[in-house]
């Protein structure tokens, strides 16, 4: 402990001391200001370049993002056009898949439903069973069944009208 006593007592006076030292060891000298300007046409260049090059690009992005939203809308009505011609063409399908346009299709190659027996095959054996006969026009089934009759009141009997010398017509029954 006698050691470290001295120390205590010798520190308040150690430290001004080192302060004062290091305080002069860090003074700065006084250097002379040399006032030289840096040359502004480069930096000057070089911002115009950069906001140049900023304008032109946005332009071009501009002009690239118009372009791209008029494809977009010739590619939209593309496709509208498209889908409406898929609709008619399932349209049209259907109609020609519809069993009456079949049957009348038929009828006009010349088909006709058969009204008599018809004969099975079997397979097996390839022998006819039954009293298959052909079918010929004189048993066609008629496609569209006939409408109905109109009544006598809806179907007068015809006005017949002769002319005459005078120009006035005659109305004969």
């Amino acid at each position: 402990m006698s050691s470290t006593a001295p120390l205590r007592n010798r520190l308040p006076y150690v430290a001004p001391r080192v302060a004062q030292a290091a305080l002069e060891r860090a003074r700065l000298t006084v250097v002379p200001r040399r006032r030289t300007r840096a040359p502004r046409v480069p930096f000057v260049t070089f911002v115009s370049v950069i906001l140049l090059g900023g304008v032109v690009g946005l332009l071009m992005f501009n002009t690239s993002m118009q372009q791209a939203s008029f494809r977009e809308t010739a590619l939209r009505n593309q496709a509208t056009d498209l889908g409406a011609q898929q609709e008619a063409l399932e349209m049209d399908i259907q109609a020609l898949n519809d069993p009456a346009h079949v049957a009348a299709a038929a009828e006009r190659l010349g088909m006709v439903m058969p009204t008599t027996g018809a004969g099975v095959i079997h397979l097996g054996s390839d022998k006819i069973s039954g009293d298959p006969q052909p079918a010929t026009g004189a048993d066609r089934l008629p496609l569209q069944p006939p409408g109905p009759k109109r009544p006598a009141e809806l179907d007068p009997p015809p006005v017949k009208v002769k002319p005459t010398t005078d120009g006035v017509p005659a109305t004969v029954q």
